[in-house]
């Protein structure tokens, strides 16, 4: 796609992804997207179900190793 689209950002912060976007990533309400940034250079992908559910997953394994201590002490690993 070599067509510069544009959004605008909304004062609650939110961005209409464009028709042609959409389509390209196969994006339908209720889908999961995901954004991946490096420097000021954001992708985004859209996660299948499957995707989704692994990632919810994982996210709640991961909580018990998110308090202040765990941070202390893993910060040097």
């Amino acid at each position: 796609m070599s067509a510069r689209l544009l959004s605008r950002i909304s004062r609650k912060g939110q961005v209409t992804i464009p028709k042609k976007i959409r389509d390209t990533l196969g994006a339908a309400p209720g889908d999961v997207i995901a954004y991946e940034v490096k420097g000021k250079v954001v992708t985004i992908k859209r996660l299948g179900p499957f995707d989704a559910d692994f990632r919810a997953a994982l996210s709640r394994t991961l909580g018990e190793w998110a308090t202040p201590e765990d941070e202390e002490a893993f910060r040097d690993l």
